[in-house]
């Protein structure tokens, strides 16, 4: 479902506007528009979910001996053990990574449900339609991102 808060509007006309004072020049969103978007952040979760499950399966869940295929009860090469603690390292940063997308996800859902997606988080400005295409979890407008990103550098 889609809320209304006091930044959003309902139109009769199936669109959903922006409060004129922060968005000015933005065009509104269809409901329809929002429903597709939700839509593609819920399949893009699943595929999400369905990478950790892989990535548990294939190499999280496995000791190392049986990682590396030696049968033997003898100990294996150092270079061996090496690479596969690199694949195990390895393995846990892409799962990071996945579960920090995850995240951005399940809060650009929240915001669709909020009735506040494509509302910046910093300043309450509209979030560029093109951003939210390329980007459907952006959380700020470009202006803000940068400052976000240039204050984390430091």
């Amino acid at each position: 479902m889609i809320y209304a808060n006091d930044a959003i509007m309902f139109c009769q006309k199936g669109e959903v506007q922006m409060d004129k004072k922060k968005n000015a020049g933005s065009k509104p969103f269809k409901k329809q528009e929002l429903v597709n978007i939700r839509k593609g952040l819920v399949v893009e979760k699943a595929q999400i979910l369905q990478e950790l499950i892989s990535i548990k399966g294939e190499s999280l869940s496995k000791s190392q001996k049986d990682a590396s295929g030696d049968l033997s009860g003898y100990s294996f090469h150092m270079a061996d053990m090496a690479t596969d603690l690199y694949d195990r390292e390895f393995s846990l940063e892409l799962a990071e990574a996945e579960r920090e997308r995850l995240y951005a996800l399940d809060e650009a859902i929240k915001r669709i449900d909020a009735g506040s997606y494509g509302k910046c988080d910093a300043c309450g400005g509209a979030v560029s339609k093109q951003r939210l295409k390329a980007m459907p979890q952006a959380e700020y407008c470009i202006k803000c991102q940068e400052k976000e990103e240039r204050s984390s550098e430091k």
